[in-house]
C-alpha cells in the first residue's frame, strides 16, 4: 500500500499563512521515499541502485519505527538556542550516543540479507567495526568532511544518523522548539545544509517552497527566485534536462546562482506529487553532471551519495 503524501505534515497557521518550519512525519518520510525510489527506479539507467536505496530507505522506516524515545538536548542548551535564535539540536556539536550506533546496526542487519554482493563488504565492515571507529565516521559525515577510503561507508552511516534525527526532531517540533532562524540556507532544527527545495503542488500550501534537510529531514520556508546558499535573488537561473522522453518541463530542476557560484535543486510537485527530495534528487545525477561542468558546485548535500574524486 502506497503510504501519505509526502508533505501530511504541511498545514496552514491560525492566521492563515503557511508554516515556516514543518518537521517531518515519522510515520510515512521513509515508507515514502522507499516508494519513490522504487518508482523512479522503472526504466531508469540505474535502476538496480535506485532499488537498492529503496531497501535502505524501507531499512530506516523499520529503524525508526521500533526507535524508543530519543534523548533530547538539555533544556538550558535548547533555551540557549531559542534565545539567540539558534539550531537546538546542532549537529556540529554532536557527542556520541549508544542509540545512533544502534539503529546503525539494525539497518545493516536488515540490508546483508538482501543487497548486492558489491555492497556486502561495506556491510560487513561496518559489522565489525567497534564503537570508536563508527563514531569516528559519523563525524565526518556531520562535519561533511572530505571522504577518503572510507567511502563507501558513509551512506549507511548517514541513513543511521538520518533516522535518529528524524526522530529528534519530530519530539523537538511537537513541543513547539523548532523555529526560523535569521539565516535562511540552514536548517532551524539541526543546522545543516539542504539537499533540495520543493513547491508544494496542492492543498493549503500550494506554490510554496520548502527546503528540505539533508538530515533531520525537516523543512523550512524559502521565498520563490531566491539562492538557499547567499540568499540573493539578483542572478537566479533554472537549468533541467533535455531531450527525447523528457517532459517539457520536467519536475526537478537546478536552480542556480551566479552571485556565489551554487546552485540547488527544485523539485515541483504539481507535476511529480510524490516527488521526494532526496530520492529525486539521486534519479537526476546527470543534472548534477550538466551544472558541474558549466562550473556551479552544489550548495547542500546528499548524504546516501558520496561523490568520487575529481
Amino acid at each position: 500500500m502506497m503510504g501519505p503524501a509526502p508533505d501530511a505534515r504541511i498545514a496552514r497557521m491560525d492566521d492563515g499563512s503557511p508554516p515556516h518550519v514543518a518537521a517531518a512525519d515519522p510515520a510515512t518520510i521513509f515508507a515514502a521515499r522507499a516508494h519513490r525510489f522504487r518508482e523512479l527506479a522503472r526504466d531508469h539507467a540505474l535502476g538496480d541502485w535506485l532499488r537498492f536505496l529503496g531497501r535502505l530507505a524501507d531499512a530506516q522506516h523499520a529503524a525508526l519505527r521500533d526507535l524508543p524515545s530519543v534523548p533530547l538536548p538539555n533544556p538550558a542548551a535548547i533555551e540557549n538556542a531559542h534565545r539567540n535564535r539558534m539550531p537546538p539540536a546542532p549537529a556540529h556539536r554532536w557527542r556520541p550516543k549508544e542509540i545512533w550506533r544502534d539503529v546503525l546496526h539494525g539497518i545493516v542487519a536488515t540490508l546483508q540479507t538482501q543487497a548486492p554482493p558489491t555492497v556486502q563488504k561495506s556491510l560487513a565492515l561496518l559489522a565489525a567495526m567497534v564503537p570508536g571507529q563508527l563514531d569516528g565516521l559519523a563525524q565526518r559525515v556531520l562535519h561533511r568532511e572530505p571522504p577518503a577510503q572510507d567511502r563507501d561507508l558513509l551512506p549507511f552511516v548517514a541513513a543511521a544518523l538520518q533516522v535518529t534525527w528524524t526522530a529528534t526532531a519530530a519530539r523537538l517540533a511537537g513541543i513547539g522548539l523548532v523555529h526560523a532562524l535569521d539565516v535562511p540556507g540552514v536548517c532551524p532544527c539541526c543546522g545543516s545544509l539542504p539537499v533540495a527545495s520543493v513547491v508544494r503542488g496542492a492543498g493549503e500550501v500550494a506554490n510554496v517552497r520548502y527546503l528540505h534537510c539533508s538530515l533531520c529531514e525537516t523543512e523550512w520556508n524559502l521565498a520563490r527566485i531566491k539562492c538557499a546558499a547567499c540568499a540573493s535573488s539578483g542572478r537566479i537561473a533554472y537549468h533541467y534536462l533535455a531531450g527525447e522522453g523528457q517532459p517539457e518541463v520536467p519536475a526537478v530542476r537546478a536552480e542556480s546562482c551566479d552571485e556565489c557560484g551554487s546552485y540547488l535543486k527544485i523539485l515541483y510537485r504539481d507535476k511529480a506529487p510524490r516527488a521526494d527530495a532526496v530520492a529525486d534528487d539521486l534519479a537526476t545525477l546527470a543534472l548534477d553532471v550538466l551544472l558541474d561542468e558549466a562550473g556551479y558546485a552544489r550548495a547542500g548535500p546528499n548524504l546516501l551519495f558520496v561523490p568520487g574524486p575529481g
